[in-house]
């Protein structure tokens, strides 16, 4: 059975390689937004802190379950 090539990749080399690229830079721009959202607020360094820690505690649970997965499979 043939695999269908993307850029001289096959389909899950593929995605892989666009949910690392793609998803880091979506977690950077996230990291922005709740930047800015402290900083145009006037949150203050515990404001900002906290803003961090609760709007980013889901994108830094992923990067901690991919780390994890990583991990577990040496």
């Amino acid at each position: 059975m043939n695999q269908a090539m993307i850029f001289g990749l096959s389909e899950p080399e593929f995605a892989e390689l666009c949910l690392k690229f793609l998803l880091s830079g979506l977690i950077a721009w996230m990291v922005f937004i709740i930047w800015n959202l402290a900083r145009e607020s006037k949150a203050g360094k515990y404001g900002m802190l906290w803003m961090f820690m609760g709007l980013g505690l889901g994108m830094f649970g992923f990067i901690a379950k991919e780390l994890i997965i990583k991990m577990l499979a040496q």
